[in-house]
């Protein structure tokens, strides 16, 4: 019985082929655009040969001297509107450069973000050189290659032209040698693509090994392992020296392929010049036949050749180190049949216990500082699936660590916090909850892409549900479309509150946590976005700044420092002090002014005078005062 096959891996061209289309194609404009600029090439490589062949032989070999002069003024001429070109040529190139270095650094710093939560204690250097060194090497050289690959093409293109117009058996001539050293160049790409990887490779290894050599000089010092830390040094640095001798070998088969490109063609036409003058070749179309291959094909094969050879293969590489998928996230304690067994004795790879609540608090007790009186102290909370928990209280209460601790991007000093009846782990945060603070992040993209930034793989119709629900369709329409450039500079606080909620609302992760997400958006637009998160199947936490958002939440957790009550609106009203001051300073919502607090919003004066009287309140919520002193 035959073993099963195993899917075999692209190769490096294939896979960076497969990320540059889509980057190409949603930047045809900057092409077609570049190559408009370029045309004025492709006109000063055909003038300059042709007008050269026609100023010998209809104007000096003829006995017209003027007209002879007037060709080659034709010729010269024509060079000025190309050099009028570079500036458009390069305004252009940013377009297309900038971009690519831009999108390398997020994917870098993005899959080493992933990296580190996935694997804490295995962090390494690679995203560093990534970020910086490999980044620049591709911005470089994708700027090299795009202005080297388009000299090229219209070049030759000119020089073909005008080679047909001067007389089309020169081909013959000069067609076979070109095309036998771009096959000899084209059979080096694979192998030189392959020495530069190990090449880099070698290169991140000795980065790595410099790095923690930095970090643990005390150690080594200590343990007397310079030696060995020297020996080490020594091995990865002949290993980069040997991926660097290899690469210079093929680089030598290189300069022979250049030297068949460039250098043959013209001997040929030499050679070959008899029988072509004696078949009805003029000698000023020789003439204008060897402009073309010394002054235009020949410098432009050894740029692009020179080019390719220096960059072009370091780029292949560079861009595919890029397109490696990120490493599955692995944890310690794993099964044979890929669950995880906890520390704590919970099969982690287990789906949540039925029923289980989205967060629990259990004692948690936080604290800023060792001295520092806890802002959270001994809560227990608990919030179910699909539950709809507002918080309020006055400014300093802790609501926003609250949320922070529920998140679990604050780790409490005592108690225990669990998602989905698990504990929390930082691999799990993306696809438990979603923080929204009140200051929303939007970076520079497209709409689509902001509002994917946590699923990339949501369908149009997934969408358009989400802009439907929450109202951003003004947005939409004005900006065009979801492709459209969305700058957060030219939006509004406002605006970049509803992107950022699209996104958490595309997620809908089980548990989604509002720190005043909504205050800068007017009374209407925050009830249709709360309920539109309502809907979701998932809980929803709230920290409120209107009456009416805390009166359209299932439960209500009032804070003033480490002293809590939860209950109903209705039953807070008759047994929370506290509460009852909140919502008497609080004023009927109004519309929002210049993006600023609306003026239904809760004013936060100070604590009131009953809220030292609240007492532990049930629903969910239990909180213990501090004792008192001695």
């Amino acid at each position: 019985m035959k073993a099963p096959r195993t899917a075999r891996r692209p190769g490096p061209l294939t896979r960076v082929t497969r990320d540059a289309r889509p980057f190409l194609r949603a930047r045809t404009g900057t092409v077609l655009r570049l190559a408009g600029w370029s045309l004025l090439e492709f006109v000063q490589t055909f003038l300059g040969g042709y007008g050269v062949a026609r100023a010998l032989d209809h104007g000096f070999l003829a006995g017209r001297p003027l007209t002879g002069l007037l060709w080659l003024a034709v010729a010269a001429v024509a060079v000025l509107p190309a050099q009028l070109a570079t500036r458009g040529v390069f305004g252009r190139l940013a377009d297309l450069v900038e971009p690519l270095r831009d999108g390398l650094v997020r994917r870098a710093v993005s899959r080493a973000l992933v990296g580190a939560l996935a694997h804490p204690t295995g962090t390494t250097a690679r995203s560093l050189s990534q970020v910086t060194h490999q980044s620049e090497t591709a911005r470089d050289g994708w700027a090299g290659l795009v202005l080297t690959l388009r000299s090229f093409v219209f070049t030759v293109a000119g020089a073909v032209a005008g080679l047909l117009a001067l007389e089309p058996r020169l081909l013959l001539l000069v067609l076979p040698p070109l095309v036998l050293g771009a096959a000899l160049f084209l059979a080096t790409l694979v192998p030189m693509a392959a020495r530069q990887r190990d090449y880099l490779t070698a290169d991140e290894a000795y980065a790595a090994h410099a790095g923690r050599t930095a970090a643990d000089l005390r150690d080594i010092a200590a343990a007397g392992a310079a030696d060995r830390t020297v020996a080490e040094s020594r091995e990865l640095a002949d290993a980069q020296v040997r991926a660097a001798r290899s690469l210079a070998r093929w680089s030598g088969v290189r300069v022979v392929a250049l030297a068949v490109c460039g250098r043959f063609p013209p001997l040929l036409l030499l050679l070959g010049a008899p029988w072509l003058l004696r078949n009805g070749l003029t000698p000023g179309a020789l003439v204008g036949a060897l402009t073309y291959l010394t002054q235009a094909l020949a410098p432009a094969v050894q740029a692009l050749m020179t080019m390719l050879s220096t960059v072009g293969g370091r780029l292949l590489v560079v861009l595919d180190r890029f397109t490696d998928a990120p490493p599955p996230p692995a944890e310690d304690g794993a099964d044979g049949h890929g669950r995880v067994q906890a520390h704590d004795g919970h099969d982690r790879g287990a789906p949540p216990p039925p029923g289980a609540p989205v967060a629990e608090l259990d004692a948690v007790t936080f604290a800023y500082g060792p001295a520092a009186h806890p802002v959270l102290d001994r809560l227990s909370l608990t919030v179910a699936p699909g539950e709809h928990l507002a918080v309020v209280g006055p400014s300093g209460s802790g609501k926003s660590t609250l949320a922070a601790v529920l998140a679990g991007v604050e780790t409490p000093r005592a108690g225990s916090v669990r998602w989905l009846g698990r504990p929390v782990r930082a691999a799990d945060a993306t696809s438990v909850r979603v923080l929204l603070p009140q200051h929303a992040y939007v970076f520079t993209g497209s709409l689509r892409d902001n509002l994917r930034y946590l699923r990339p793989d949501a369908t149009d119709r997934e969408l358009a549900a989400t802009v439907d629900a929450l109202g951003l369709d003004p947005l939409l329409t004005r900006l065009g479309s979801l492709d459209a450039l969305v700058e957060p500079d030219r939006l509004s606080q406002g605006e970049r509150q509803l992107v950022a909620l699209g996104r958490a609302h595309l997620a809908a992760p089980p548990l989604i946590v509002l720190d005043e997400a909504t205050s800068r958006l007017d009374p209407a637009a925050e009830t249709r976005a709360e309920l539109a998160f309502a809907a979701l199947p998932g809980a929803l936490v709230v920290v409120a700044h209107r009456l009416s958002s805390a009166h359209r939440a299932d439960r209500i957790l009032v804070m003033d420092g480490p002293r809590t009550r939860c209950g109903t609106s209705a039953e807070l009203l008759r047994t929370s002090a506290l509460y009852r001051d909140l919502a008497g300073l609080w004023e009927p919502d109004e519309p929002l002014r210049d993006h600023g607090r609306p003026n239904g919003s809760l004013r936060e004066s100070g604590r009131s005078n009953g809220s030292s009287n609240d007492v532990v309140h049930g629903g969910g919520v239990k909180s213990t005062p501090p004792p008192s002193p001695v």
